[in-house]
């Protein structure tokens, strides 16, 4: 009877699993490798695959190293080979050979091969397993292949010459309507929308944000194809992209994960923020010119801080809109004047309604014309400058050829601190008989 309860329980709990596959994702990121491992090896390849890629990188491959020889090969091996290799490239390379050595020749070749591609490139994020055909092939043929094909999630059946160059595609759907025998040149599209196998993560996000594709085939040098990248690797491209950009923008490395090595956050945070400390001391060696002034009318320290913030904002808001439409290729870099001047534009009219307000504000506390004048025309100043500057660095960073999410936020921040304590304090200076 003990048994028989325990046999139910077990049949429940692989239920629950394979139903609800982000209950056990959840589950799995807190129990211990050996639990996780033991949970994954009671439920079927295909379901303990849908588990593993709901975890995080980190802990899908302490699990697999951690499972039996036996179940080894059936998982990884029902495994998409992109997210395969990126587990296994975690591991030391003893485990990894180890796990390697337990597959078929024929995967373990497939694997090793993406290996050999470098991190994060479109080799290295697409599946070798791809229906390349000759263009006389039948429609009847194609779908006998499509039958015995192991990959289920085929969208387009890639058409080659005889040099297995890409010279177009079929759709499924295209197929499915067509008579068995009809030829597939018959049926073929022949755009030709592909990346080089050597080609970044970031071109392939491009490509796939211009193009609007559901998998997108990965050629070599001589254009012979050799993978496509599916679509839900071209999903977590797009999200892996989205956030390396807010990553970049404060100065932490794109290849940086929240449970990554201490020494290595270190490694990749600690040069920007040196960078940041001097360009604080920039900043503040600004406010040094004129420190005569200051302890002469104590009340410009007190809004020196507003000045400084409201341009601020203003640049990170002009930053932030400018970054996004270079994002999604919305503009180019030939568009700068254009964008720039509108950017000014916007600023100038927000700079003088925030003036005025501030302005307002400063006369009902201090009663001074002068020091209202002063941060009146400072405020509008600095946030057209701001506004200028936020459209403008991530225009010359492309331009340059540099990431523009690494450095400009570092920038901006530095040109807006020194052009508002500069046009504040410079402008006191100068109506200091006013005050």
């Amino acid at each position: 009877m003990v048994e028989r309860a325990a046999t139910a329980e077990r049949r429940l709990a692989r239920e629950a699993l394979r139903r609800y596959p982000d209950e056990a994702g959840r589950f799995l990121e807190s129990a211990s490798p050996e639990d996780g491992a033991a949970l994954l090896e009671s439920l079927p390849a295909a379901a303990a695959v849908e588990v593993l890629r709901r975890l995080s990188s980190e802990t899908a491959s302490r699990l697999i190293v951690t499972l039996s020889a036996e179940s080894v090969p059936a998982v990884l091996g029902a495994l998409d080979p992109s997210i395969a290799v990126s587990l296994l490239n975690r591991l030391d390379p003893e485990p990894r050979e180890r796990l390697l050595a337990s597959l078929d020749s024929r995967t373990a070749a497939e694997l090793r091969e993406l290996s050999s591609y470098p991190p994060n490139s479109a080799g290295a994020l697409m599946d070798s397993r791809v229906l390349a055909l000759s263009p006389e092939m039948t429609v009847g043929q194609t779908l006998r292949q499509l039958r015995a094909f192991r990959d289920r999630r085929v969208r387009r059946v890639y058409v080659i010459d005889p040099s297995r160059r890409l010279s177009g595609s079929v759709r499924l759907q295209d197929l499915a309507m067509a008579r068995p025998s009809q030829r597939l040149d018959e049926l073929l599209d022949p755009r030709v929308i592909a990346v080089a196998d050597t080609a970044s993560r970031e071109e392939v996000f491009e490509v796939l944000t211009r193009s609007r594709l559901s998998s997108l085939p990965v050629v070599d040098f001589d254009g012979r194809i050799v993978g496509v990248i599916r679509d839900d690797v071209l999903l977590d491209t797009a999200k892996v992209e989205a956030s390396a950009d807010v990553q970049t923008m404060v100065g932490a490395s794109r290849d940086e994960r929240a449970l990554s090595p201490v020494s290595f956050a270190v490694r990749k945070r600690l040069p920007w923020l040196e960078v940041n400390l001097a360009t604080a001391f920039l900043a503040a060696s600004v406010v040094g010119l004129f420190e005569d002034t200051i302890a002469r009318y104590t009340a410009l320290a007190v809004l020196l801080p507003v000045v400084a913030g409201q341009s601020g904002n203003t640049g990170a808001q002009a930053l932030a809109v400018t970054m996004r439409g270079l994002a999604l290729r919305e503009v180019r870099v030939n568009q700068w004047l254009r964008v720039a001047g509108k950017e000014v534009r916007v600023a100038l009219i927000n700079g003088i309604a925030v003036a005025v307000t501030t302005a307002a504000a400063v006369f009902l506390w201090s009663r001074s014309v002068g020091l209202t004048v002063v941060i009146l025309v400072s405020m509008i100043i600095s946030m057209v400058a701001a506004g200028l500057s936020g459209a403008g660095i991530p225009m010359l960073l492309t331009a340059a050829k540099q990431d523009p999410a690494q450095s400009s936020s570092i920038i901006l921040t530095t040109v807006t601190d020194v052009v508002g304590f500069f046009s504040f304090l410079g402008i006191a200076t100068l109506l200091a008989g006013l005050l």
